[in-house]
C-alpha cells in the first residue's frame, strides 16, 4: 500500500476494531478499584479519603504510564509495549490480592495503573496515525474502550464480588488480561511507513502557525485545562458508588449508575468524534466542558434514586467527548512523529486531574460529612478549564483573522 492508500483504509478500520477490543480489557484496572472501594473501606477500617488512596495511586500510575508508554510506542511500536504492559497489569492485580494493609494496596495499585495506561493514550496515539479524514471518530471509538470497560466489567464481575470477595475479582482480571492482550497485540505488528506522516505533518504545521503558540506552549496549556476538567469529572465517576451507599441505596445501585454514566459517555464520545471531523477538536472540547459543568450543577438539588439515575446519564452524555478531544487537538496542532509523547503528556495531566479530584472529593467528605461541597469544588475547577479553552479558541481565531486580513 502507498502512503495515501494507508489512511482511512480497510486495514485501518480492522486495526481500529482490534484496538478497541484491547482497550476494553486493558482499561478495567482503572475501574475495578472504584467498585471495590466500599469493601476495602470496611475490611481495612479506613476513612473515605484513606480508602480513596488506591484509586488515587492507580490514577497517578495511569498518568505516568500514558507518558512513559506513549514514548515507548513512538520508539518500538505498540505490540512490544502492549506485551510488557500486560505483564505489569497482571502483576499489579496479583500483588493487590496479597496486600495486608491499605498502604500496601495503594502501592500495588500504582503498578496496576502504570500498566493499565497502555489501553488509553498510547492506543489513541497509535490509531490516530492510521486515519486523516475520519480521525475524530477513530480516536473517539478507541477512547470509548475506557468507558466500555467501566460499563461492562463492574457489572459482569459483581457476582464474583458478592460471593467470593474482591480478591477473587482481581485474580480473574489478572488471567483475563494475559489471555486477551498478548495474542491480540500480535495483530498490531504492522508499522506505518515514514512517508505516511508527510500529509499529516503538513496539516499540523499549518494549524500550529494559526494558533500563534509553540507546541510546548500549547501542550502545557492543554495540560492545565485537562487538570481542571478532570478534577471536576472525578467527583461523580469516583464517588458515585460510595455516594449511593451513604444515601442508603447500596453499592449495587451505585454500580448501575456508574455503568449508566459510562454508557452515556460512550455515546457522547462517538457523537463528539463525528462532530470533531467537521468542527475540529477545540470546538468540541469547549462544548463538552460547558455541558459537563451544567451536569455537575444538577447533582446539587437532586439526590433521589430515580433522579440520580437520570442525572448520572446526563453527566455521562455531557462529558464523554472531552478527553478524546484533547488528543485530537494534539494531533491537529503538533508533529505526528511526536504523537505518542505529546498525547501521552496531555493524557497524563488529565489523569492527574482525576487522581487529584478523586482524593480531594473524599477529603471534603471526611471534613464536612457531605458531598455537596465536593460537587461545588468540581464546578469551580471546571470553570478554570472553560476559561483556558475560551482563551485558546479566541487566540486561534484572532490569528486566523489577522492572516486573512494580510492576505
Amino acid at each position: 500500500m502507498t502512503a495515501p492508500q494507508i489512511h482511512d483504509s480497510r486495514y485501518s478500520w480492522l486495526r481500529l476494531l482490534v484496538t478497541l477490543a484491547i482497550a476494553t480489557v486493558a482499561n478495567v484496572g482503572m475501574w475495578a478499584v472504584i467498585v471495590i472501594l466500599p469493601a476495602v473501606e470496611v475490611e481495612f477500617g479506613a476513612g473515605r479519603a484513606e480508602a480513596s488512596m488506591p484509586y488515587t495511586l492507580t490514577m497517578v500510575g495511569f498518568a505516568l504510564g500514558n507518558l512513559i508508554i506513549g514514548r515507548l510506542v513512538d520508539r518500538v511500536g505498540v505490540t512490544l509495549a502492549l506485551n510488557g504492559a500486560a505483564l505489569v497489569i497482571a502483576a499489579g492485580y496479583a500483588l493487590s490480592v496479597l496486600a495486608p494493609s491499605i498502604t500496601v494496596l495503594s502501592l500495588t495499585h500504582l503498578l496496576l495503573g502504570l500498566g493499565t495506561a497502555v489501553g488509553f493514550g498510547p492506543l489513541i496515539a497509535d490509531i490516530s496515525h492510521w486515519f486523516i479524514k475520519r480521525r475524530g471518530i477513530a480516536v473517539a471509538l478507541v477512547a470509548s474502550g475506557n468507558y466500555l470497560s467501566g460499563a461492562i466489567w463492574p457489572t459482569a464481575l459483581s457476582g464474583i464480588l458478592a460471593e467470593s470477595g474482591w480478591r477473587s475479582v482481581y485474580l480473574t482480571l489478572a488471567l483475563v488480561t494475559l489471555v486477551v492482550l498478548m495474542p491480540l497485540s500480535l495483530l498490531l505488528r504492522r508499522r506505518l511507513p515514514a512517508t505516511a506522516h508527510e500529509t499529516s505533518a503538513a496539516a499540523s504545521a499549518l494549524n500550529a502557525r494559526s494558533s500563534g503558540l509553540t507546541p510546548r506552549q500549547l501542550q502545557w496549556l492543554l495540560g492545565l485545562a485537562g487538570i481542571g476538567c478532570c478534577v471536576a469529572m472525578a467527583m461523580p465517576q469516583v464517588h458515585i458508588v460510595a455516594y449511593c451507599v451513604g444515601l442508603g441505596y447500596g453499592p449495587a445501585v451505585g454500580a448501575e449508575m456508574l455503568s449508566l454514566m459510562l454508557l452515556g459517555g460512550v455515546a457522547s464520545r462517538i457523537i463528539s468524534g463525528l462532530l470533531a471531523d467537521r468542527l475540529g477538536g477545540v470546538v468540541i472540547l469547549l462544548a463538552g466542558s460547558v455541558l459537563q459543568c451544567i451536569a455537575l450543577f444538577l447533582y446539587l438539588p437532586y439526590d433521589g434514586m430515580i433522579s440520580l439515575y437520570m442525572v448520572s446519564l446526563v453527566f455521562g452524555l455531557a462529558q464523554g467527548g472531552i478527553v478524546p478531544s484533547y488528543a485530537l487537538v494534539v494531533r491537529e496542532y503538533m508533529p505526528p512523529r511526536e504523537a505518542g509523547a505529546r498525547v501521552g503528556f496531555v493524557m497524563m495531566m488529565t489523569i492527574l486531574g482525576m487522581a487529584l479530584g478523586g482524593w480531594m472529593s473524599g477529603w471534603i467528605y471526611d471534613v464536612t460529612g457531605s458531598y455537596q461541597l465536593a460537587f461545588i469544588n468540581g464546578i469551580l475547577w471546571n470553570g478554570l478549564n472553560i476559561a483556558i479553552l475560551l482563551l485558546l479558541l479566541l487566540r486561534s481565531r484572532s490569528a486566523q483573522n489577522a492572516t486573512t486580513a494580510l492576505s
